[in-house]
């Protein structure tokens, strides 16, 4: 049992709300999580309920963090030797944080986990040399308006190509997808893009997914169809978000992500009590709520 059931096996019965605050922006991510299941995204980005570590949401981070590590390293310093050594300092700084704990560092996870990520690492110079990079952003942080709502986001990498255009990167982690679902994935790249033509006044000549597992790298090169389409996908998107919250009404789409969710406790398709959460967050002084 997760420490997130854990919560709700005591928490008071409290009625529910007629109406929700709506979030005061989105992120990538979080434009995705609406559209995997509306309920599991009130949970995370509303009620703000605790969610327990996921092992491999922390090994992405870790593998993330040794890449940003490499980059900065001056071009022709940055070797797979080099980039082991960095995920080794990112290792001892993840030691004793909560994803730290997930993963077992320092304990009878460590070796193991260290291998898993190491091997990620090493998959990436499969699919492009980092000496023949420039990196202009490393974890860029990014706000723009698009469809009507205030877009929050962190971009991996954001490249000076050699024609002197801008390439935006994204590091995954986990398997690449299937052509049916390829451009969905895209979707939230195709964010960061937009983000990057807003705030630098310049359209990326290129957005690019590098999927560290398989290896496998998915391209695309942005346009004014893409532009306009994106703008259209998230401003229907933001006002289903406004309705639900006007309604107090989201609700859950059952899918594989189901058997990764840790909200199946407050969940009615699970047979989950939606007045424990909310009980949870009530309580919560931090999280902002209806007037």
């Amino acid at each position: 049992m997760t420490a997130v059931e854990l919560e709700s096996t005591s928490a008071p019965a409290t009625a529910l709300p007629e109406r929700l605050p709506a979030p005061t922006g989105l992120s990538p991510s979080r434009i995705s999580a609406f559209r995997d299941c509306g309920l599991a995204f009130r949970y995370s980005s509303i009620d703000k309920l605790p969610e327990p570590p996921s092992a491999p949401a922390a090994l992405g981070t870790l593998v993330h963090h040794a890449l940003e590590l490499l980059f900065t390293r001056p071009a022709g310093q940055r070797s797979l030797d080099a980039a082991l050594a960095d995920l080794d300092v990112a290792i001892e700084l993840a030691s004793g944080t909560p994803d730290g704990e997930v993963l077992g560092l320092g304990g009878d996870g460590h070796d193991e986990t260290r291998e898993q990520a190491a091997d990620l690492v090493a998959r990436y110079f499969a699919l492009e040399d980092p000496d023949e990079i420039r990196a202009i952003g490393l974890e860029l942080r990014l706000e723009a308006d698009i469809g009507g709502a205030r877009i929050r986001g962190v971009i991996d990498r954001l490249d000076l190509a050699p024609d002197g255009t801008l390439v935006v990167t994204d590091y995954k982690t986990g398997r690449s997808p299937s052509q049916f679902s390829e451009q969905q994935r895209m979707l939230g790249v195709t964010v960061y893009s937009a983000m990057v033509e807003q705030v630098f006044g310049v359209r990326p000549s290129r957005i690019q997914l590098l999927y560290l597992k398989d290896p496998v790298a998915i391209s695309t090169e942005p346009n004014d169809r893409q532009v306009r389409g994106l703008d259209i996908k998230v401003g229907a998107l933001w006002q289903a978000i406004e309705r639900a919250c006007e309604r107090a009404d989201f609700r859950p789409k059952q899918s594989r992500l189901c058997d990764w969710c840790s909200f199946q406790a407050y969940c009615p398709a699970f047979d989950g009590d939606p007045a424990a959460a909310w009980a949870i967050s009530a309580a919560n002084p931090d999280a902002k709520r209806p007037e």
